[in-house]
């Protein structure tokens, strides 16, 4: 068998590669989140009745699918939050 075929092969035998984004995002469902810093700007045009320091970086958590989970303006407030929930928490590199 060629290298061709075997690559082929591979990719017949993974069903991970032919996910919608919106497949792959609920695989996560509740169990995986990512911490997004963001401005407070950003957020009073994002949450309404909501008062957020324009200037100030927060720490918004969102689920794997892109729900937003909680608002932090520090990372221990975050992780104490995420310390108390059964949630894995996904790094970007």
């Amino acid at each position: 068998m060629d290298k061709r075929n075997s690559e082929a092969a591979m990719d017949a035998a993974n069903p991970l590669k032919d996910l919608t984004r919106a497949q792959f995002a609920a695989l996560g469902g509740d169990a995986v989140a990512y911490v997004k810093p963001v401005s407070g700007l950003l957020l009073a045009g994002l949450i309404e009745d909501a008062e957020f320091d324009g200037a100030t970086q927060y720490h918004l958590v969102m689920s794997a699918d892109g729900t937003p989970l909680m608002v932090a303006d520090t990372t221990e407030a975050v992780a104490e939050w995420l310390g108390d929930q059964n949630i894995g928490v996904a790094t970007l590199h």
